[in-house]
């Protein structure tokens, strides 16, 4: 009986045949599974940083107008082979344009450490053309997946992270890198009035990286 068995197609092949079947698809699964984890959570993002230094956006003052007048004048009966006398040419002068105007600070404050440790500064400027931007200086967070900027009416600090992704917030934009000084516009329509706070929200997992307090 043992002889039938061991046969090629005998009752103990088929065991073994399954139990095969059964190793090449868990060992799918977990590649499957590995890549899928991998894309999702990027784990290499918790070793990478990038620095953007961007100056202080400014808006030059409207440019000067300028008016030129050429007078030439001509002598008369002068010999051929002696060139006419000229008057040199008068031409106004450019008066110097206006230095760039300042803007103004409508509200700063200073990060604190959400999900990860993030420090500097937020300040939200308007330029004297009336557009807005959030600037922060000496800046400094962790790398993430799907890591955001945006104004919320939620206040600074804490850990219930929730409550950022369920108030009223205007988004600016995917953060230019971990590290350094870095405008945002602000949307012209948008607006602040009753924003209390910037927030560094990574969308893919829910959490704040950091805070910062700025009463608009």
């Amino acid at each position: 009986m043992s002889d039938l068995d061991t046969r090629a197609g005998g009752p103990s092949a088929a065991p073994r045949s399954r139990k095969k079947i059964v190793l090449i698809t868990v060992a799918a699964v977990l590649v499957v599974g590995a890549v899928v984890g991998l894309a999702l959570f990027q784990p290499w993002k918790l070793f990478t940083r990038s620095t953007v230094d961007e100056a202080a956006p400014t808006v030059a003052a409207a440019a000067a107008q300028t008016a030129a007048a050429t007078v030439v004048a001509t002598g008369a009966g002068t010999a051929a082979s002696t060139p006419p006398p000229t008057v040199p040419t008068n031409q106004a002068a450019n008066p110097p344009a206006d230095p760039p105007a300042d803007p103004v600070v409508l509200a700063t404050g200073s990060f604190v450490d959400g999900e990860h440790a993030t420090t500097g500064t937020a300040t939200v400027l308007q330029l004297p053309d009336g557009s807005r931007y959030l600037r922060l200086e000496n800046f400094s967070t962790s790398d993430g997946p799907d890591v955001d900027v945006a104004l919320s009416d939620q206040p600074a600090g804490g850990d219930d992270w929730g409550r950022y992704d369920d108030g009223r917030y205007v988004h600016l934009g995917d953060l230019k890198g971990t590290d350094g000084n870095q405008n945002y516009p602000i949307p012209a329509d948008a607006d602040l009035t009753g924003l209390t706070s910037v927030v560094i929200w990574c969308d893919r997992f829910n959490v704040a990286f950091g805070t910062a307090a700025v009463t608009l």
